[in-house]
């Protein structure tokens, strides 16, 4: 199975803040920007392994400041690392005040996908290629990413 560059997963989505994806204090509700961190992991993930694929975890998420009804959201997407059928994928939120040119971090996630077929099973997926400083370290600090995520796992 021929290797992939990390940049050719990349995946960008732009989104507009409705009033009607905020809370009563006029921020963007967290679930609604975990929908759109699955949906562009999830679309990384396909142009990496050519294949469907499902979310097999959330490894962390951090909120680190809010979206305001108006802001466009920014979200960008890229495997950072693969195993023989899943892919670490990272995807970085940024809320964009489009009329002040303002811009900043709203949120950050690792989230593992799975490579799958037509019966649902795990099938294997391209090494990545990293390229980037980011992607370089990206890269060499996600084995012990993948070490948290399965020591979390034996002890649930």
């Amino acid at each position: 199975m021929k290797e992939k560059l990390a940049s050719e997963s990349v995946t960008i989505q732009d989104r507009l803040v409705q009033p009607g994806d905020t809370n009563h204090i006029g921020t963007v509700f967290g679930g609604n920007v975990l929908a759109y961190v699955d949906e562009v992991a999830a679309l990384a993930a396909m142009k990496h392994s050519n294949q469907t694929v499902v979310t097999a975890s959330f490894d962390s998420v951090d909120f680190v400041s809010p979206a305001k009804s108006g802001d466009m959201l920014h979200i960008e997407g890229v495997v950072t690392y693969t195993g023989r059928t899943s892919m670490e994928v990272y995807v970085q939120v940024t809320a964009h005040n489009i009329l002040s040119g303002e811009a900043h971090l709203t949120a950050k996630s690792f989230v593992t996908m799975v490579a799958v077929n037509e019966e649902g099973r795990p099938v294997p997926v391209p090494k990545v290629i990293p390229q980037t400083d980011e992607e370089i370290r990206l890269y060499k600090t996600a084995p012990m990413r993948k070490e948290a995520r399965l020591n979390r796992k034996e002890y649930q």
